[in-house]
C-alpha cells in the first residue's frame, strides 16, 4: 500500500479483486513529479555522476547526429551541469559499468539491466534471424565467436568490415553475424571507439552472477514495467510501453506485480482535454515524496528520456516538438535539431543550435513567453561554455523585439 501525502484526495478502487488507495493528482502534480523523476528538479546526485544517472533513467539513448555534442552526452549535462564530457564517456565506457542493447531505440543501459532483457533475447531467437540474412548463418556466427575469443573485443572493421561495398544496408555476412549474436546476447557492446560499436563476447564483459540469470519473461516484465514507473513517476500505460518499447498488452499484464500503483491525473484525457481524470500508474515513493527542490534551465537533446515520447510531452507540457533532422530543409518549421528550453518546470522555447569554431550559434530561436528571455540566456551561455565556445550569436529570432533584452544579457 502506497504512502500519499495528505494533499491528495484518496478515491478507492477495485484492481484484481484488491482494494488500493487512488491518488488523485493536478495535472502541475504529475508534471513536477515527472520532472524529480527524471532528475531535473531538485538537487541531482552529483556523488554518483553520470552513473547515478544511468541507474535512475534506467536507459539513455544513443543516436549519431553531434551538433553541440552527441546526444548522450547532453543527457547527463541537462542534469547535473558541465560535467567533462571525457567523464561522460567513461562512465559509459569504462569497464563492466553498462552496456548497449535496444531499448526505447538503441540506448546505453546500467549493467545491473542485463538479466531484464532476456526476455527480447530469446525473442530474437525465436525468430531466428534479422531484416538481413546470413548464407551461412552456422558458421559466421561462429566465425566471429572464435575471433572475439582468440584476439578480444574488436570493431565491425576489424571483424571483416561492415558493408559488402554497395549502400549503406547493403551489410556483409561478418556484420548479419555479429549484429545477431549481439541481438541473442552472445556478444555485447560495453564500449564505442570513434562512434563505432566494439563487440566482445558476454562471458568475457557481463559479471558473471548477472550473466547467468535468467529471470523468465514475466519477471523480465514486471521489473522493466516497474523500472519506467520510477524513471517516469507518473505515466500511462502507453508511457510505460515507450519506455523499453514494449508492447502495451505486456505492461498491461505485468503491471498488477510490478509495484506501481494506479492514480488519476486530471486532464490526462484521450483528447489532452480535462474533464474526467485518466487512469494512470505511479511509482509509490515519488508519490510519497513533496516534489520541490530546484528546477534545471538548460536545452534539452530531442532524445532526452524527458521528452523523447511526443504524445506524453504534449500532455504533460502542452509542447508540441518534433525532430526535423530528417526533414527536407525547405519543410522544416523550427530547425534541424532543435533543442527545448527547459526552465521554471516548463518548455519555454526552442533552439536550433550550431557551432562555428569557438562560437555557438543559434540559428533559430522561438520563445512562448518573452519572459523566458533570461531563461534562454543563461542556457545559451551554459551550453556555449561546456562545448567550449567563448560566444554566442543568434541568427533568427521569432520576435525580433526580444533581440536587444537577450543580447545584452549574452553580454
Amino acid at each position: 500500500m502506497s504512502v500519499v501525502p495528505p494533499r491528495l484526495r484518496h478515491v478507492t478502487t477495485q484492481l484484481s479483486g484488491t482494494e488500493l488507495p487512488q491518488a488523485e493528482l493536478s495535472t502541475d502534480e504529475a508534471r513536477r513529479i515527472a520532472l524529480r523523476a527524471q532528475g531535473l528538479l531538485g538537487a541531482p546526485d552529483r556523488r554518483g555522476g553520470v552513473r547515478a544517472m544511468l541507474r535512475r533513467l534506467g536507459s539513455v539513448q544513443l543516436d549519431t547526429i553531434s551538433v553541440l555534442a552527441r546526444s548522450h552526452e547532453l543527457i547527463p549535462y541537462a542534469r547535473l551541469g558541465a560535467v567533462g564530457r571525457d567523464a561522460v564517456e567513461a562512465a559509459y565506457w569504462s569497464g563492466d559499468r553498462s552496456f548497449e542493447y535496444w531499448s526505447h531505440a538503441a540506448c546505453v543501459l546500467p549493467v545491473e539491466e542485463w538479466p531484464l532483457f532476456a526476455f527480447r533475447r530469446r525473442a530474437f531467437e525465436r525468430r531466428g534471424h534479422r531484416w538481413h540474412r546470413m548464407e551461412d548463418a552456422e558458421r559466421s556466427c561462429a566465425g566471429i565467436v572464435a575471433k572475439l575469443r582468440a584476439e578480444g573485443p574488436l570493431t565491425t572493421k576489424e571483424l571483416g568490415g561492415a558493408k559488402k561495398g554497395g549502400e549503406w544496408w547493403d551489410w556483409s555476412e561478418s556484420k548479419i553475424a555479429v549484429e545477431w549474436l549481439l541481438d541473442t546476447g552472445v556478444v555485447v557492446c560495453t564500449e564505442r571507439r570513434g562512434w563505432r560499436r566494439v563487440y566482445t563476447l558476454a562471458e568475457q564483459a557481463v559479471p558473471a552472477e548477472l550473466l547467468n540469470a535468467e529471470p523468465d519473461d514475466e519477471a523480465c516484465l514486471r521489473q522493466l514495467v516497474l523500472q519506467s514507473g520510477q524513471a517516469l513517476g507518473v505515466a500511462t500505460e502507453k508511457d510505460l510501453a515507450d519506455y523499453h518499447r514494449l508492447k502495451v498488452e505486456q505492461v498491461t499484464t505485468a503491471l498488477p506485480g510490478s509495484g506501481l500503483v494506479p492514480v488519476e491525473v486530471a486532464g490526462w484525457g484521450r483528447n489532452g482535454s480535462s474533464g474526467q481524470p485518466a487512469r494512470a500508474w505511479a511509482d509509490p515513493a515519488a508519490l510519497a515524496a513533496e516534489p520541490r527542490g530546484r528546477h534545471r534551465t538548460t536545452l534539452l537533446s530531442p532524445f532526452d528520456s524527458l521528452i523523447w515520447d511526443r504524445a506524453r510531452t504534449e500532455r504533460i507540457f502542452g509542447f508540441t516538438h518534433r525532430l526535423e533532422a530528417y526533414t527536407p530543409k525547405e519543410k522544416r518549421v523550427h530547425g534541424y535539431f532543435t533543442m527545448p528550453l527547459l526552465s521554471g518546470g516548463r518548455l519555454v522555447g526552442r533552439v536550433d543550435p550550431a557551432r562555428e569554431g569557438t562560437t555557438l550559434v543559434a540559428r533559430q530561436v522561438s520563445l512562448t513567453t518573452p519572459k523566458a528571455v533570461p531563461a534562454l540566456a543563461e542556457a545559451l551561455r551554459e551550453a556555449a561554455e561546456w562545448v567550449g565556445c567563448s560566444s554566442v550569436r543568434v541568427e533568427q529570432l521569432h520576435d525580433e523585439a526580444l533581440r536587444a533584452p537577450l543580447e545584452k544579457l549574452l553580454g
